[in-house]
């Protein structure tokens, strides 16, 4: 007991770490965003406890003592993971948290009850409450946490970087608000300038308002299909008489960002020092290398060549399918090396800004043409190097990133994530480092243990014993005795450091934790349940890492996807929210119902889209679900035939609303709703 006071303390020593956080100030950002959470933590922390306490009585009550003889795998064992007692009902319940071996646990207690044949499938409730409750829910807790944490510390850093750098504006007054337009960097290159000093009024919003059509109250209002169909004559007079306003929201449909779509830009310097940014070839170049169907050419040709490195045979190189193949490959590669070499002249090679090698994924296009290059030239695979680099062929999938824009944002989004969060990975690698530490104090030579469980030391463990398969007398087994140390132990950090990481994945920890439990001195076999005390130790290492330190990064690599997507906008006054207003009001097309003027016509549209039959379609649909689902294993022939007339009764019915609703829209209407499409193609 006084060594274990005295090695206490100085398992605190590698504290001194944090030290050095106060001279790295991004590190000590990401510091003081984490502890301004405590208050948050704290609080999900209690609720944890809580829950873990009453799902553990909970335990208790229902499978206390019913774990004893169950049956797992074919064989009686006595399970680990069992509700015997208050604090082994705490160690299953977080074990099941966690989701590692949580179906095992669940199996032997519907086993403690009889089997799934019996009530005991009852008891499976408990589990999926459990592990639906505390992972899916509770513990997502700390991914929020970590998200609103994350982002209020860029915020904060922000606003301290716009503190140092900005400066007094030069002129006191605001002109106006810039929406979506150049001025704002908003991604598109109209300008939309709105005066704030200038009144409109509702008549210059309204586009019939100019041709005179303001109805009396004996005029005759028209539909709304002959309304939405008007021509809007007034449009050009309003443009007329309101020159002051022609940077209004006239020109609003000619700003979204996706409406104009332009390529690469032409560098002003020469390429190789032959072509210069006048000369017709080189345009010419730029011109196919910025086509779209020369895009979709080279698209098509990645995603095919990379079919084919797929269909090649690897047991034979030499066969008949790969000689065709290899075929395939020199056009491909073809392709792609005049690909390459146009858009090497038209933008140049390395020397200036813009330039081909000037970009990352230009390098991978060349990486890949290269090693193709390579390997059709010494084909003869008499150089091993050669042999390595054909195999680099896999790569050329990748050279798709380049040409799918979204693809491409995600590809720089992850690699503007993994460039930043190495704060991130030097908080949790001294975390790991002084858990470490605290492991090798506490387990240090106490994992080791002898294959004939009764003996304690390595000098009893020798000679052989006996063992039985299977627990039968019958077949009795002479087996050398062994004495071996577990697979992850503390020995030493480096080893504690593997040890930790294995448990923070979840694969596997319940094995390590009991191993440590029953770690007896050093040297020295392990007692059942000789230190249960040290599960405290995993308790908080799991939570402070795997529960919330992971979902740091999952939360960073969110909040650096958010910030990526606001990138394009960041000069722009508007937030996201009023720009997906403005796209939305940009984009709204009036709602056009069918409503036929044949009177019989009319009689069926008026059934088929009437709350009764609606309510009554959807009912049918549930109880054909039902009747599905009523289906089992060697059900009798009468039940089968019973089930069969049922599914025809169904068919029937929704063949009948196919009819009726295509007698109600007509042909064109009817598929032309997407739902009704794939109404016709269930029934």
């Amino acid at each position: 007991m006084t060594r274990m006071c005295i090695r206490c303390p100085k398992t605190a020593t590698p504290m001194f770490v944090v030290i050095f956080c106060r001279y790295w100030k991004r590190l000590q950002n990401l510091l003081g965003s984490l502890i301004n959470s405590i208050e948050a933590i704290v609080s999900l922390l209690v609720l944890l406890f809580l829950f873990l306490g009453i799902f553990a009585l909970l335990g208790t009550q229902v499978f206390g003592g019913k774990y004893v003889q169950s049956k797992s795998s074919g064989k009686n064992h006595y399970s680990r993971a069992n509700f015997d007692s208050f604090s082994q009902s705490l160690l299953s319940v977080f074990q099941i948290l966690t989701g590692e071996d949580w179906n095992v646990v669940m199996y032997d207690g519907i086993q403690a009850f009889g089997g799934v044949n019996s009530i005991g499938i009852v008891s499976s409730l408990y589990f999926i409450i459990l592990f639906i409750c505390g992972n899916y829910i509770l513990l997502n807790v700390f991914l929020a946490i970590a998200v609103d944490n994350l982002a209020d510390a860029d915020a904060l850093e922000d606003e301290a970087e716009k503190e140092e750098g900005a400066g007094p504006p030069e002129d006191g007054g605001v002109e106006g608000v810039d929406i979506l337009g150049a001025n704002s960097h908003c991604g598109g290159d109209t300008e939309l300038r709105l005066s704030l000093d200038q009144e409109y009024s509702l008549e210059d919003y309204d586009q019939y308002a100019e041709a005179g059509q303001n109805y009396g109250p004996n005029d005759v209002i028209p539909s709304e299909d002959e309304y939405y169909q008007q021509c809007p004559s007034g449009a050009s007079n309003n443009n007329n008489n309101n020159n002051n306003n022609s940077k209004s929201l006239n020109n609003v449909t000619a700003i979204s960002p996706s409406s104009t779509k332009k390529g690469k830009p032409l560098p002003k310097e020469s390429s190789f020092f032959i072509f210069s940014s006048k000369n017709r070839f080189r345009i010419l170049c730029h011109f196919i290398c910025n086509h779209s169907y020369f895009g979709n050419i080279v698209l098509v040709c990645i995603m095919v060549s990379s079919a084919m490195l797929a269909a090649e045979d690897p047991l034979n190189s030499n066969s008949e399918r790969n000689k065709i193949l290899n075929y395939f490959d020199y056009f491909f590669t073809t392709i792609f090396t005049i690909e390459v070499c146009l858009k090497v002249i038209s933008y140049g090679f390395l020397l200036h800004p813009g330039a081909f090698c000037r970009s990352g994924f230009n390098l991978l296009d060349l990486l890949v043409v290269a090693v193709s290059l390579i390997s059709f030239i010494f084909s003869s695979g008499a150089i091993s190097v050669v042999k390595i680099l054909r195999v680099l062929r896999v790569l050329r999938p990748l050279r798709a990133i380049n040409r799918a824009k979204g693809l491409k944002h995600v590809v720089q989004c992850v690699i503007v994530a993994v460039k930043t969060i190495g704060n991130i990975v030097l908080v949790t690698l001294l975390l790991q480092f002084m858990f470490a530490v605290i492991g090798v104090q506490l387990f240090k030579g106490k994992f080791f243990m002898c294959s004939d469980k009764s003996k304690m030391t390595a000098e009893t463990c020798r000679g052989k014993f006996i063992v039985y398969k299977d627990g039968d007398l019958n077949q009795p087994i002479v087996e050398e005795r062994i004495w071996e140390r577990n697979d992850f132990h503390y020995d030493n950090v480096g080893k504690g450091l593997l040890t930790l990481f294995v448990v923070s994945t979840f694969e596997g920890w319940p094995g390590i934790l009991y191993v440590s439990i029953d770690s007896n001195a050093e040297d020295v076999g392990p007692i059942h349940n000789y230190r249960p005390i040290v599960a405290v130790f995993y308790f908080i290492y799991i939570i402070i890492i795997a529960f919330f330190m992971v979902n740091i990064f999952v939360g960073f690599v969110i909040v650096t996807f958010q910030n990526e997507g606001e990138s394009a906008y960041k000069n722009c006054e508007l937030d996201k929210n009023q720009r997906n207003c403005i796209e939305f009001a940009l984009n709204a097309k009036p709602v056009r119902r069918y409503i036929p003027k044949n009177p019989i016509q009319y009689k069926l549209w008026a059934f088929v889209t009437s709350p009764v039959f609606e309510y009554t379609i959807f009912a049918m649909i549930l109880i054909n679900t039902l009747s599905l689902a009523m289906k089992f294993y060697q059900q009798p022939q009468t039940y089968t035939a019973f089930l069969d007339v049922l599914n025809v009764i169904f068919t029937v019915f929704f063949t009948l609303e196919f009819v009726f609703k295509l007698g109600a829209f007509r042909f064109k209407n009817y598929f032309g709703d997407p739902w009704n499409s794939f109404d016709f193609i269930i029934v």
